[in-house]
């Protein structure tokens, strides 16, 4: 008889995130320089953002209001005295060799954002930050090449606890995040293009023996990246605790065409970057009319968004979701509702139509000229019976496409449904004549051509018939003329 399997060893996961998010301000964050994704290298870049000697930053107010808007939103204690000091560190992309940064004072921190984990549950956030961003660099072949227009991009940095356990989770919570600052407006989180992007610090150990040593994972700039980088690195770190190795502190970067995460450098402490408060930069000491515009600036979020849909308008969970996934979608839901559009149909235009034609034109609701109150028109000319579902299909085609309100839409193409019995009759007849036979069953009572019937004389006036009054009148031609 085989000796009994030794057990699994069990183990206890980690994942914290630092997530970056560009923000959405016209100039950068220390100089007057636009901000704005693409453009020829180099053309958006001045002495303060190229790191020339003896040049002055000035702070951009928006970026540093933006800032506590996102600090307030995760929950943290917003600093009455916000200190930037210098990171110093030597990269390609860096040209004055430090970052301006903040350590010890950030804007806010000892925060918490509750995400749609399974379970849901809190996650903390331990500080958020407002620094520069750094350059770009390509690499082609044997030659780097940098641009600059990035330099100097304010960026938000906000550093979770270590509480996510899996790839999954850090997903479906970097997921969350970026609707928040969506919701927010002061990010678009477009990953492709560098908008938001994420390092992650995994770490394994033994089961109930705390935090094993941390590995970070760079630059990670999609969440499938994020999913599957966590997993390798998971499943990495278990495998040399059970082969008895210690698990080495360093700083990794996720090969994408490999799948696998590769050494990069041994980890750098705080030490290691010698920060200095920035010689240059006052403390920021927010006042009162300050924080009033923070306050301002913070909006329902997503998952408070979607629940009160579905309590307050009777709605299913996939349609609240939908609903809440992006503000301007609830919104012009909200404003529709209360323009008198039933909430059950609004929200199942905005859902099904509305999106698959915005897909198609590569738009946002936010963009189109799809307004609440022509999509609470739509509804009502629906409900009115001026049209049909089918013939509003169309009509939301052209509202969109044209940018013209609905009921112009239904005069100026002649849309409106025939119900008049008068008007009905010469179709009717006209179908009747060309299927006699049909015709005929129809005249001894047997009703059950009526739907063919009526199929034909939709052809006839181009789907325009009002169907209940068209079904009437064929109803009475049953055993008559």
């Amino acid at each position: 008889m085989s000796a009994a399997a030794a057990p699994r060893e069990a183990f206890d996961t980690f994942v914290g995130l630092e997530i970056h998010i560009q923000l959405d301000t016209r100039t950068k964050v220390f100089c007057g320089c636009p901000v704005a994704f693409g453009g020829d290298p180099n053309t958006r870049v001045c002495p303060i953002c190229l790191g020339f000697p003896g040049v002055l930053p000035a702070l951009n107010r928006e970026a540093a209001r933006m800032a506590y808007v996102v600090a307030q939103a995760m929950g943290c204690t917003l600093s009455a005295e916000a200190v930037f000091e210098r990171k110093n560190y030597f990269y390609p992309d860096l040209p004055k060799n430090y970052q301006i940064s903040q350590y010890g004072a950030p804007i806010g921190a000892g925060g918490a954002l509750a995400a749609p984990l399974s379970p849901p549950r809190p996650v903390a956030i331990r500080e958020v930050h407002l620094e520069e961003d750094a350059g770009k660099m390509i690499h082609a072949g044997d030659v780097s090449l940098l641009d600059f227009n990035r330099s100097g991009t304010p960026l938000v940095e906000i550093v979770t606890a270590p509480e996510l356990r899996s790839g999954d989770e850090a997903i479906a919570f970097l997921q969350y995040f970026r609707r928040v600052v969506r919701h927010l407006d002061v990010c678009d989180g477009n990953m492709e293009e560098g908008s938001l992007r994420c390092d992650a610090n995994v770490s394994v150990n033994r089961a109930g023996a705390g935090l094993g040593n941390k590995v970070e994972i760079k630059n990670l700039n999609s969440f499938k990246f994020v999913g599957r980088a966590v997993e390798f690195e998971l499943d990495r770190q278990r495998r040399e605790l059970q082969a008895g190795r210690t698990v080495q502190v360093e700083t990794r970067h996720w090969n994408e065409n490999r799948d696998v995460t590769q050494s990069m450098r041994v980890k750098e402490s705080d030490s290691d970057y010698r920060y200095f408060p920035e010689p240059d930069l006052p403390p920021l000491r927010p006042d009162a009319a300050f924080l009033q515009s923070v306050e301002a600036g913070q909006v329902e979020l997503p998952q408070a968004l979607r629940d009160r849909l579905a309590r307050q308008h009777g709605l299913t969970g996939a349609q609240a979701e939908f609903l809440s996934d992006e503000r301007a979608t609830a919104g012009v839901f909200e404003r529709a509702v209360a323009a008198g559009a039933g909430a059950q149909q609004a929200a199942r235009w905005l859902a099904g139509d509305v999106r698959r034609l915005l897909n198609r034109a590569g738009m946002t609701i936010a963009e189109s000229p799809l307004t609440a109150e022509r999509l609470s028109e739509l509804m009502e000319l629906i409900d009115s019976g001026a049209i049909s579902g089918k013939i509003a299909k169309g009509v939301l085609e052209s509202v969109v496409n044209d940018d013209l309100d609905p009921a112009e839409v239904v005069e100026r193409q002649g849309l409106r449904l025939i119900a008049d019995a008068a008007e009905l009759d010469p179709y009717v007849d006209a179908a009747m004549a060309a299927f006699p036979e049909a015709a005929a069953q129809l005249r001894q009572g047997d009703g059950r051509p009526i739907g063919f019937l009526i199929g034909e004389v939709m052809k006839r006036t181009g789907g325009r018939a009002a169907p209940e009054p068209l079904r009437r009148i064929l109803q009475a031609r049953a055993g008559g003329r």
